[in-house]
């Protein structure tokens, strides 16, 4: 928005948008592990709050209407669901519909004990379950300052989020990351400014790292060789947050980055700049 224009909002005035514009909100994919993008009515001077069962929402303010931006987990059944929006001491509710989508199948090798765990590893998985949850369920007051993020390492993209993972022969739950191949020691950046609320070594992850964004919208890494920062740490686009490694249950070197709204994961694709049509699925 141009000075004068500005000037003029507040020589009227007039409230400019507190929130992100249409073009800086992830593309829509209102399927199981995509993002639904809702209006939900005309933007106000009070927000109101926006709920998917228990899970609150994060929403922005597009031009003159308030939008919805909504983690669908891998987990839901397509069909019918609603967003509850409070406001004013009331409440209405807002339909959508999840379209089915089909993910290919990923068969994987990995040590034994990765996947027949033993009593000890079964009680530290539990116990890093719940950290983890704690942190996928958070919701910070700051809005996100934008929803387009940078890629978080150079390497190759690799088709891996929601496929359904076969472990030595066992299937388990779907995958919830886009893996990036890469070798070990490369750096690792943040895509966007945030403020890191996790780190630490995970019995699957290996040593992660996870930033807040702002309102449920979180990122995360895993498999990390080594850390550069701490939580509670601010981070800024493009800053070091650590280097590729093969920790946790790997079958090799890469990143796992993944992306969470509202406690669900869902498809980074949707927030990172399309690949060029004929190219090879990298980041240069």
């Amino acid at each position: 928005m141009s000075n004068s224009l500005k000037r003029i909002f507040l020589v009227l005035g007039l409230c400019l948008p507190a929130t992100h514009a249409m073009a800086a909100l992830p593309r829509a994919s209102v399927v199981p592990g995509g993002v639904a993008l809702i209006d939900i009515g005309p933007a106000g001077a009070s927000e109101p709050q926006v709920y998917l069962g228990n899970q609150r929402v994060l929403a922005v303010t597009d031009g003159t209407r308030l939008k919805a931006v909504v983690g669908i987990g891998l987990s839901v059944e397509p069909g019918d669901l609603k967003l509850e929006v409070r406001a004013d001491g009331g409440s209405r509710f807002v339909p959508f519909k999840v379209q089915p989508k089909r993910y290919r199948e990923q068969k994987l090798t990995v040590p034994q004990r990765q996947v027949d765990l033993s009593p000890e590893d079964a009680a530290r998985v539990e116990k890093e379950s719940t950290r983890l949850r704690a942190v996928y369920d958070s919701f910070s007051a700051a809005a996100p300052p934008t929803f387009l993020l940078q890629p978080p390492v150079r390497g190759i993209r690799q088709d891996t989020f929601g496929s359904r993972r076969v472990f030595n022969g066992q299937a388990r739950n779907p995958h919830s990351g886009m893996d990036i191949a890469a070798g070990t020691g490369t750096p690792i950046r943040a895509p966007a400014d945030g403020t890191v609320v996790d780190v630490g070594n995970y019995f699957f992850n290996g040593n992660n790292v996870l930033i807040d964004h702002g309102q449920g919208f979180i990122t995360m890494y895993c498999h990390l060789s080594a850390f550069d920062v701490k939580a509670g740490d601010k981070v800024k686009t493009g800053q070091l947050i650590g280097k590729v490694g093969a920790t946790g249950r790997v079958t090799g070197p890469h990143l796992h980055f993944g992306v969470l709204l509202n406690g669900a994961s869902v498809d980074p694709s949707l927030f990172l700049p399309p690949l060029s049509s004929g190219a090879p699925a990298s980041q240069r």
